[in-house]
């Protein structure tokens, strides 16, 4: 090739333009979708814990209140037995023959055994009742973030 014809084919061939404005829109819309979407992030995220810490608290509260009707069912327990106990041994310390002792042991240890039975029935209910109690915030919590996964 000469450089008459070198000159003309460089004469035709175009160079393909870059447009800077459009690159910059382009750029500005995928920063400001890229900032929508992290306040959005952000927000669910704060409203989950937000949630979450909601959820805690009230499970905290409860087994404070829960652990108090414990306590206190445990102490009542404690003052039955004892005053039971001591009703006992003075009716020992007033028994006047082996068969009536033997007959004093005999129905206390009945009536121990069936109030032994009688309190855990109690303490069972009450710890049942707690467990329902204590859990349900959880479970409630749960729930709503399951709903709310099928939703999005």
């Amino acid at each position: 090739m000469s450089k008459t014809k070198t000159a003309e084919f460089a004469d035709n061939i175009e160079m393909p333009s870059f447009d800077v404005s459009k690159a910059t829109d382009q750029f500005r819309v995928f920063a400001e979708k890229g900032v929508e979407q992290s306040k959005e992030a952000y927000t669910k995220l704060k409203t989950g814990a937000e949630e979450a810490q909601k959820t805690i608290e009230t499970s905290y509260e409860t087994a404070r209140s829960v652990t108090n009707e414990l306590s206190l069912k445990a102490i009542a327990a404690l003052r039955t037995n004892a005053e039971a106990g001591f009703s006992h041994l003075e009716a020992l310390a007033g028994a006047k023959t082996l068969s009536e002792i033997v007959e004093l042991q005999t129905s206390y240890l009945r009536s121990r055994v069936e109030q032994t039975v009688e309190q855990a029935k109690e303490f069972q209910a009450v710890a049942s009742k707690a467990a329902e109690d204590v859990s349900k915030p959880v479970k409630t919590a749960f729930e709503k973030a399951l709903k709310d996964l099928k939703a999005a």
